[in-house]
């Protein structure tokens, strides 16, 4: 990766992202030095222009950024750095450097995507993941159709907390049957975001 240190005096604006919940955590600068050595660690390293050095996050603190990827701008003056970063990330304690909470529970969605798509690969015994790609896809589309109508009853007869349970069985078990089919959940969002589209036509 080429990168254009000099158009801001050997310095390149980083932009921190949480790979997990999408937000954005802060705000850095790194010259050639700490880019080498963020790709060298795996851990963001900044250029501090206060301390005037090279400065590891969360190396007084314990709170480091985990690098994930990291990718460059059209222009090659700017880093995008997805990261896993342990505990808060500002100064003041917070989430985010803007005071944001560093939570998106929808984004648990395709962490639990990815852990089926690695019980598929992997097929650990004793896994009740694994009993259900055993048993094959009409017995796993049949417990789709029960965890459906087990949901059904509880929001007709039941609780709020027993529909919330029981909604989320029958998501677990449909991206189980997807996964098995060769699908993920985000086919179903794509899906979704094209039906809602002025121009989508059913078909």
């Amino acid at each position: 990766m080429e990168l254009d240190f000099e158009k801001m005096n050997g310095l390149i604006p980083a932009i921190i992202q949480d790979n997990y919940t999408q937000k954005v955590l802060m705000l850095g600068f790194m010259n050639k030095e700490a880019y080498e050595k963020t790709m060298e660690t795996g851990k963001v390293t900044f250029f501090s222009r206060t301390k005037n050095r090279l400065w590891t996050k969360g190396e007084e603190s314990g709170n480091f950024l985990h690098v994930v990827s990291v990718k460059a701008d059209c222009d090659n003056d700017t880093l995008l750095i997805m990261v896993h970063p342990e505990g808060p990330v500002c100064h003041k304690g917070t989430d985010t450097c803007w005071g944001d909470k560093n939570e998106q529970d929808i984004m648990f969605l395709k962490e639990l995507q990815d852990f089926i798509d690695r019980r598929r690969q992997e097929m650990p015994e004793k896994s009740y993941t694994t009993s259900l790609f055993n048993s094959g896809v009409n017995k796993m589309a049949q417990k789709v159709g029960e965890e459906a109508v087990e949901t059904i009853l509880e929001a007709c007869n039941g609780t709020d907390e027993r529909l919330i349970y029981e909604g989320a069985d029958l998501l677990y078990h449909l991206i189980v049957l997807l996964t098995y089919k060769g699908y993920r959940i985000e086919d179903l969002a794509r899906e979704l975001k094209e039906r809602h589209s002025a121009t989508w036509k059913k078909h």
